[in-house]
């Protein structure tokens, strides 16, 4: 099958619905296959100590399995899900996410709120595409994305954790709603959006466009009413407010173009939405075409024929580790040296379950190892780790960031501290790989990368060099059987260094 010919799905694990979408770039035109949608609520179960409840992780598993079914027999590379800012917050997060992934049969990936607004301009941009600067506007449950861009390009991204669903928990409790609730509502949305007021100015954009839930309904009741055409504008929103206040409750929302799912949440997003018209200075405010789940697809796309087409394609993780690399002033020959070497020897063990993202990990994670060094030269591999870990680094979610955040300080010294990261067959291959790389790579000079041959046997690893090699090489030699020791003490994989050297 070639790489882009089968349709690609996203799942997007929002805060309030959990969206399924089959889609794919036809020509550059984004054309989709189909769509489902299901009300979770996932954020509305999160209790006041973070921690999911079992009701609200039935029902997002639940949800999953049906989700999985559709999928049957679809290509694991082109399948991508992610999940928002209620698992950004939950505490139980990696509990629900084993069953959630056992659940889809998929990996899930939380993505960070930046992220996620990139994404969503992607998905804006392909399906609406404009020149002129605009600002998109996208309320979800429990988070608010900003995106500043031109073209297809984002300039500025911003989250904040402030959603409709969270908004209506807090100022509208129980479902009733009031004056009150809607000015301590804005009150409380308005202090979030403050730090951004400079960042998305009215100079520095020419249209507003407003994605997926909240913005979408709005505007359907708006024109549903006869008010606008669809275009939210404060004075509409000022007329919607009022009608929320007469109703006094959730339940009694009876508007015209209003779905029922939508009731509960709906205060929280009109108080957002009409704090951001007043602060940011919107007049019109326009429904977006696209939205998370359509750049979510755009990107798997961009990432599969990167893959397929090395030297033409666009995988925004390779520019974001370029990028990364000259933030923190790492030594791009020594990183190159050892990521020529980690490759080859990854490639010599001819792991049958290995990927192609895999390679593509233990790329990322030799190009960014010494980062930690501008932090400081002592315990370096813990700093690149912790950066690794917390940076922005656009295209990578922050689980994929975990991974190489482990591979990264598993780099030196005992294997004890990344005892999560060998109980993972392939990362733990990426790791020795990592670790043989960086020992031979030492003294920071050039280095014959054919000199090493990894031959592997289950878990079992022997890596042969020439007598001749060790002879003219003996501190690396010493440092090998202190590596050899290491993986004999705390490691799940056994390596063997040969007695006599051999070729």
């Amino acid at each position: 099958m070639a790489p882009l010919s089968h349709p690609l799905a996203c799942i997007d694990m929002g805060s309030n619905s959990f969206r399924l979408e089959l889609g794919q770039l036809v020509a550059g035109r984004y054309k989709r296959s189909r769509y489902f949608k299901e009300t979770v609520r996932l954020g509305a179960g999160l209790d006041e100590h973070s921690m999911l409840t079992g009701e609200a992780v039935e029902r997002g598993l639940a949800c999953l399995r049906r989700f999985a079914d559709i999928l049957q027999g679809w290509p694991a590379t082109h399948i991508r899900a992610v999940a928002t800012q209620t698992l950004r917050e939950a505490r139980n997060r990696n509990d629900f996410l084993t069953l959630a992934e056992q659940a889809l049969g998929f990996p899930i990936e939380v993505i960070s709120g930046r992220e996620e607004a990139r994404l969503i301009f992607a998905g804006v941009a392909h399906l609406q595409p404009a020149e002129p600067p605009r600002l998109v506007i996208d309320i979800g449950g429990r988070s608010t994305e900003l995106i500043l861009g031109q073209g297809r390009t984002p300039l500025e991204a911003e989250s904040f954790q402030v959603g409709s669903v969270s908004l209506s928990m807090r100022h509208f409790p129980d479902g009733h709603i009031s004056a009150e609730g809607f000015r301590t509502a804005q009150i409380a949305a308005g202090a979030a959006f403050e730090e951004a007021l400079q960042i998305f100015k009215p100079e520095r954009w020419q249209e507003a466009l407003g994605s997926s839930g909240t913005a979408g309904a709005v505007a359907d009741v708006l024109e549903g009413s006869g008010i606008t055409d669809g275009v939210v504008t404060p004075e509409a929103l000022r007329w919607l407010i009022l009608r929320c206040i007469e109703a006094g409750h959730v339940d009694r929302l009876e508007l015209p173009g209003l779905k029922p799912e939508r009731r509960a949440v709906l205060p929280g997003g009109v108080a957002i939405l009409y704090t951001l018209l007043i602060h940011f200075g919107i007049e019109a405010l326009r429904p977006a075409k696209g939205a998370l789940r359509q750049g979510v697809i755009v990107d798997l796309h961009d990432r599969l024929y990167a893959a397929a087409h090395p030297r033409t394609g666009h995988d925004p993780r390779d520019e974001a580790v370029q990028a990364l690399q000259q933030r923190f002033q790492v030594d791009v020959a020594q990183a190159t040296r050892v990521g020529t070497l980690a490759q080859t020897l990854f490639r010599q063990l001819a792991l049958p379950e290995v990927t192609p993202h895999d390679a593509a990990e233990l790329r990322w994670a030799t190009a960014l190892h010494e980062m930690g060094l501008m932090v400081s030269h002592h315990d370096h591999h813990r700093h690149s780790a912790y950066l690794m870990a917390h940076v922005d680094a656009v295209g990578f979610s922050q689980s994929q960031q975990r991974r190489l955040s482990e591979l990264i300080l598993g780099q030196r010294g005992g294997l004890r501290k990344v005892e999560s990261c060998l109980r993972r067959p392939v990362s733990a291959w990426q790791l020795l790989c990592l670790r043989l790389a960086i020992l031979k790579c030492h003294a920071r000079q050039s280095i014959d990368d054919r000199a090493w041959r990894l031959v592997r046997t289950d878990h079992q690893v022997e890596l042969r060099y020439s007598m001749r090699w060790a002879q003219a090489h003996p501190a690396t030699v010493y440092l090998l059987r202190e590596e050899a020791e290491n993986w004999q003490r705390h490691g799940p994989l056994h390596l063997i260094l040969p007695i006599t050297p051999t070729v």
